[in-house]
Order: structure tokens, then sequence, then C-alpha cells
């Protein structure tokens, strides 16, 4: 089959192909995400609305939060965030499934006994919880079996305070398909009519490791986000895997067929707002990220983040742009040209003011555009407005 490179001038924000997505989504285009966190949520709340064939790569390494337990009693990736993405992109109209999605999204209370909390947890099995006694059938029996394989499985001092049902769900059908995570992300998609693709970056189970300007080496990354613990006092000179969490103990780590075919069939591949190694950098750290961006001829989008992001410590605009080049190098080779990786940094016209105008002209000398358009409201200010982040990212398709 024959191939052809078109090019196309583009307005940004463009409000007639914006209005076009919007009124079909279901043919809307396929817009690859890097990952992103909570912020990345209600950005995809937002998102499927336009178009239902967004491609969201996750990070499994996380460490902290109701993971963590799972992580440490089973061995398992993290699905934490997977979970998080695919409830944000899950149909919460009647026309979907509002039972699951209700139940997916609760969590056992943090403040219970231990025996209330085995007694509620118990009830939701067996369907006699009112939650999951609202679930029609076959879609009830189809939940309860992920359930009840979990609860098998569970040991008997787990604990379940705060434990996300979604995450229990996961888990009970991660061990239901032979510890694969694909199969019971596909059901779930499937069970709560989700409007997108979400997916580990990789199944190979790791850790991250962050190298710090003092040589400190924080092995974690629930602590390296500064969320659950102090924030890093030292800049990060260098992040990579490691197979333990104890100690470094470095491993590689591959994508597979699928994530690589996703990567090369994008229409648009975007680097989000998040946290910028533990979440963005973190994806791009497996074998084959890189030489599948290459393969891609779409646009290849930066958005920076808005908000103060500890990981980000020390870091200028351009230093964020030579990391994202330098880690996607890693795979792709050191001699790959900046515009097959990276070609447009999107920023908030307003805020561009900010930056330092020889920054600026830096990045573009690599071959980069610095693509300004509005992007903050006074009602989203200082973070970014979610329907004028869509409308811009759209625009590009």
């Amino acid at each position: 089959m024959d191939s052809i490179t078109v090019t196309r001038k583009v307005s940004v924000p463009d409000p007639e192909r914006v209005e076009r997505y919007r009124r079909f989504p279901e043919t809307g285009p396929k817009m690859l995400f890097f990952s992103g966190g909570t912020a990345m949520n209600r950005f995809s709340r937002i998102l499927k609305r336009f178009t239902h064939n967004s491609i969201h790569l996750l990070t499994p390494f996380d460490s902290g939060g109701s993971s963590a337990k799972l992580r440490e009693a089973f061995g398992m990736l993290a699905v934490g965030d997977i979970r998080s993405r695919l409830i944000a992109l899950a149909d919460e109209s009647v026309a979907g499934s509002p039972e699951a999605y209700r139940l997916a999204n609760y969590r056992l209370p943090k403040e219970s006994s231990e025996d209330l909390l085995l007694q509620e947890f118990d009830d939701i099995v067996k369907g006699r919880h009112p939650l999951s006694a609202a679930l029609p059938k076959p879609l009830g029996d189809l939940i309860r079996l992920q359930l009840d394989l979990f609860q098998q499985t569970m040991p008997a001092n787990f604990d379940l305070r705060g434990a996300s049902i979604g995450n229990l769900i996961l888990t009970g059908g991660y061990f239901n398909y032979q510890h694969q995570l694909e199969p019971i992300l596909f059901l779930f998609s499937k069970l709560l009519t989700v409007k997108g693709t979400v997916l580990p970056i990789t199944e190979d189970s790791a850790h991250l490791v962050a190298e710090l300007a003092t040589g400190e080496e924080v092995i974690g990354q629930h602590l390296i986000t500064g969320k659950e613990v102090d924030e890093i006092k030292s800049p990060i000179v260098n992040v990579s895997l490691s197979s333990c969490n104890q100690k470094n103990l470095p491993v590689a780590v591959k994508v597979t067929e699928k994530i690589s075919g996703n990567i090369m069939s994008a229409d648009l591949i975007c680097y989000p707002p998040g946290s910028f190694y533990s979440s963005i950098i973190a994806n791009l750290l497996p074998e084959g990220v890189g030489r599948s961006i290459v393969s891609n001829i779409c646009p290849k989008v930066y958005v920076p983040n808005m908000g103060e992001d500890p990981e980000q410590l020390g870091m200028s605009l351009l230093d964020q742009v030579n990391a994202i080049l330098y880690y996607l190098r890693l795979d792709a080779g050191e001699d790959t040209a900046v515009s097959d990786l990276l070609n447009i940094v999107l920023i908030d016209s307003d805020a561009a003011k900010h930056f330092d105008p020889l920054e600026l002209s830096k990045i573009e000398a690599l071959g980069i555009r610095i693509l300004k358009t509005q992007l903050v409201s006074s009602g989203s200010y200082p973070f970014y407005n979610k329907h004028k982040l869509a409308d811009a990212l759209l625009s590009l398709c």
C-alpha cells in the first residue's frame, strides 16, 4: 500500500474542526497521551465529548496509595492511575453503565474496623451491598467474579481501609487472566463503556529511581512526587528503573507490539501536564517508545505544567525540552532529529511573557515551534482551562 505525507495549514483554535469532532466523537482523532496525573483525569472528562479514540499510556510504576498495598501483597503492576483514567473516560450517562461506574468509583471507608471492612467487602462480593446489588445481569456476575477471585487470593492481613473497588476488580481480573492486565482492562472498558483506550506503557513490573544532584538515590514514585512525603530538596538529574524497591537493581523493560502500534498510528502525540519525571518521563523509559515515536510523522506536542511541580526543581522550559529529547534518544538513537521526537511546545499566550525570550529562541533554534494561544481563563488561573486546552490540541489533529 502506497502512502504520502500531506501537510496543511491550521488555525489554533479551529472552532469548525472542534465542532465537527463534537458532533461525531465516534470518529474523532486518535490523540495519544503519555500519561499525566489527576489533572489529566479532569481533562479526559472533557476530551471524551470530542473523541472516543484517544489513547492513554500510563506508568505502572506507582508506589503510593492503595496501589502500594496491592504491589506489596502481590508483586504486581500499579493499577490505581489506570483505574482512575478508565473511570474518567467512562460513559457516565444512562446510556453507559452508571451502576458499574458507581461501584468501580467506590472506596471502602478509611475509619472502619477490620471486621466491618471485611463484612462490607463480602457484601459487595456476594451482591448484598446496595452498590453491587444494583448491577444488572450479566454485568453484575462478571464484576463479582473478579471481586470473588480477589477475595479468595487476598492475604489474611490485607489492609482494606480506603481500598478502591475499581482497583480490586482489576486485581481480581489480573489473577483470572494468569497475571495479564490487558484482558481485564479490555473487559473493564466494556463494562464501563469507556470512550477511549487506556493501557500501561509496559506490563513489566519495575520501580522508579531518581538520582538527585546531591548524589542521593530515591527509590519509589511516591517518594519523588512530594505528595505523600516531604518534597525533594535537590534537583533530579536522572531517572531510571529498578526491579527492586529497596535497592537499585537496574532493569530494562519493553513495550509490547500493541503499545508500539498505538504510538505509531496516533494522529497526535502529546507529552501532557503532569508530574514531570514520575508521570511523563517514566513513560518514555521502556525500550521501544522512542523508536515508535520516530516512526510516526504526526504532530508531537509538549504542554508544560502551569502550576508548581516539585520534580521540576531548578528546571527551565529549555531544560524540560532537553530532558524529553534526552530520554527519547536513549531508545531512538542520539543522532535522532529533534523534529522526529518533538515539534511543538504549546504555551498560554499570556504566560508567554513570563518566559525568557532568549530561552524561547533557543527552543525554536532546535526546530521546535513555540505555539502561543489562550489556554488559561480567569476561572482556571493559574492552571489550564480544560476546554481551551482540548480545543487547541484537537485543532492540531
